[in-house]
């Protein structure tokens, strides 16, 4: 995948990351079936779990985990990846994670799922556990024609720190988990192209100066609005988001030029609000069940995802159809401009959604 070059400065050192994005908050939660009492039980999955901790070289894309399916064509599997790494050095690094499908001849099927984050360095105390970076990603692979694919976790590294570093994926706290079965009728929603650099400024951005104040991801950032249809005999159904965020700080190589109003440290507040909404007989909101959420993106971090997620939402007969919407509001709080990134490179997706339909245990 291409993607574009950040600066960072940390403890008079500068490091050049390569990078698309990443996770900060939760890890997102998996879709969900019912039982006959409409309560949510887990689909039945594959975890395949990194046995050997795994060096990840700066400049070097690492093979981690795959999963090998045959599917019928149109068939479709959730997948959701964890990468956990730690760092030989207290620089920062950039660290990403992907998701890609290949079919039997080798060739990516879109889309690619990616997160990233830079590593904040070894002597990092903000995450979960000191020096251990945590990126999730999620992806709905559809299967264009039937035949055999292999799904892979990778990870990779990249900076112009000087000397001798790498990352280390971690074993037991990295995995790639697949779903057994077809999830009928799944939906993918994924945003325009926004390249790293944005050099044609097609991304769309919320803060002050130039930037737009708020914005409704999958709805008025150029986005085909999509209706999805709920199946007939789901019980329930779900839906999911993660919207990936890039700081605008003065001299990044991350934003447009004109984006970028202070010096790097003043970090940024957006709060975001998921809404699938079920639309009446005329088009218009009937339901809708949201979830809210205050994020900050700090300057060191300079990427991250927001994980969002709505589970066991009946299908109220009362609305006429069984049609539903999603999109994510994102509004600008305070600090830096931030970049709602999207497609990178034709192929690869860093803000996305899926939509389930959740079936009655049989």
């Amino acid at each position: 995948m291409t993607t574009a070059t950040t600066i960072f400065t940390r403890r008079a050192l500068i490091a050049v990351l390569t990078m698309v994005l990443v996770p900060l908050w939760s890890a997102p939660p998996g879709a969900a079936s019912t039982d006959g009492s409409g309560d949510a039980v887990a689909v039945n999955a594959t975890r395949l779990t990194l046995a050997t901790d795994t060096d990840i070289p700066k400049g070097a894309t690492v093979d981690l985990l795959r999963r090998t399916m045959t599917l019928a064509a149109g068939e479709k599997r959730h997948l959701r990846g964890r990468l956990e790494a730690t760092s030989t050095t207290t620089g920062i690094v950039g660290l990403t994670q992907r998701i890609r499908c290949l079919n039997a001849a080798g060739a990516t099927v879109p889309a690619v799922a990616a997160s990233a984050r830079n590593h904040e360095g070894s002597d990092t105390t903000t995450y979960a556990i000191p020096g251990h970076l945590p990126l999730y990603a999620d992806l709905l692979l559809t299967a264009p024609a039937a035949g055999v694919y292999t799904c892979v976790l990778q990870g990779s590294a990249y900076s112009t720190l000087s000397g001798a570093y790498h990352l280390t994926a971690v074993a037991g706290s990295t995995w790639l988990e697949a779903d057994d079965t077809d999830r009928t009728g799944a939906r993918w929603w994924q945003n325009p192209a926004c390249e790293s650099a944005d050099p044609n400024s097609s991304c769309t951005y919320v803060g002050g100066g130039p930037a737009r104040r708020d914005a409704w991801v999958f709805y008025d950032d150029g986005t085909p609005v999509h209706q999805w249809q709920a199946h007939p005999n789901a019980a329930t159904v779900s839906a999911q988001a993660n919207v990936e965020l890039t700081t605008c700080y003065q001299g990044t190589a991350s934003c447009s030029d004109t984006m970028e109003a202070y010096p790097r440290g003043e970090n940024a507040v957006v709060d975001t609000r998921l809404e699938f909404i079920q639309l009446d007989m005329t088009g218009h909101a009937c339901r809708t069940h949201s979830t809210s959420a205050r994020r900050t993106v700090t300057d060191d971090a300079h990427h991250a995802v927001g994980y969002s997620a709505l589970s066991g939402i009946p299908v109220d007969p009362a609305c006429g159809t069984r049609t539903f919407l999603m999109r994510v509001y994102v509004k600008h709080v305070s600090g830096q401009t931030v970049k709602i990134d999207g497609v990178q490179s034709g192929i690869t997706s860093l803000t996305n959604g899926i939509a389930f339909n959740q079936f009655p245990s049989l």
